[in-house]
């Protein structure tokens, strides 16, 4: 199954070695996500350093690593649906991971913002579920 990954549950993993971070290495989903997920990483990689307790070289490091388990796609990818995006959710932050699965045919979004929910329109999953419909 093919799902696009919100900045959070990336986050989540780069902060802490645990359940997301195993979900993402290990499962057998195809994981994508837009490049709007990489410059927010980059945001605030000072924020996730200091919880991770990470020096800088081994932040990139896990990103480096973890992104060998996420497809990164560039904005010209999905920027056709981003008109689209931008009528299911308010939030403008979201419009990406809106359009990106649009542009997939409406693929699911694994994120734990629980905002996402509120549009009806793609199939929004929680890190909790994603663990119940395989792993």
């Amino acid at each position: 199954m093919r799902l696009v990954v919100d900045t959070n549950v990336i986050i989540s993993a780069l902060i802490k070695s645990g359940f997301t971070r195993e979900l993402i290495v290990k499962s057998d989903f195809e994981l994508i996500t837009p490049s709007y997920t990489l410059s927010e990483i980059y945001k605030y990689k000072e924020e996730i350093c200091e919880k991770s307790c990470l020096m800088s070289e081994e932040f990139d490091l896990l990103v480096y690593k973890l992104f060998k388990y996420v497809k990164v796609f560039p904005f010209n990818f999905y920027m056709q649906q981003v008109g689209e995006a931008k009528k299911i959710i308010k939030d403008q932050k979201d419009v990406p991971f809106i359009a990106l699965s649009l542009a997939f045919n409406s693929c699911p979004i694994w994120s734990d913002d629980l905002h996402f929910k509120q549009q009806k329109r793609i199939k929004v999953y929680l890190t909790e579920e994603i663990v119940r419909i395989g792993f």
